[in-house]
């Protein structure tokens, strides 16, 4: 809506200056102001339709540093098939599987896991698994 409400005024403004001065080539001066300016905004959201058709780690997340917050956690031994991916261009999904063999609750931790995820990592849906032993992958 901002960039709308820009436009309008860049229109109005090369309106006035055409009114007051008669000189014609302010319009596709503005025209050409304009679509620079709207080529710029779109490029970065190109970027991000790109990079979420590949299904790769949204910009700003390192998944080294997710995998180790998660192997940080109480009770989890390792961390592995850990996947993270973009929903949109605001929402980021997350899947991963525990190794916490000695883990008392079980609900405990995929709450902190859940938590620590949102609050530091801003990744709000997450898919957590967790085994008591480490499962061999072959299987699935």
């Amino acid at each position: 809506m901002a960039a709308d409400a820009a436009v309008s005024t860049a229109v109005v403004f090369a309106g006035f200056v055409i009114l007051w001065t008669g000189q014609q080539w302010v319009d596709p001066a503005m025209s050409l102001a304009v679509a620079a300016v709207i080529l710029w905004g779109s490029l970065g959201l190109m970027r991000e339709s790109v990079g979420m058709s590949l299904m790769g780690v949204p910009s700003g997340i390192e998944l080294d540093q997710v995998h180790e917050a998660l192997s940080e956690l109480p009770g989890v031994e390792t961390v592995h098939d850990l996947h993270i991916w973009p929903i949109s261009t605001t929402e980021i999904a997350l899947t991963a599987h525990f190794v916490a063999p000695h883990v008392p609750s079980t609900d405990a931790l995929l709450n902190a896991a859940r938590t620590m995820l949102h609050d530091r990592f801003h990744i709000g849906h997450c898919t957590l698994q967790i085994e008591r032993i480490h499962l061999d992958d072959t299987r699935c």
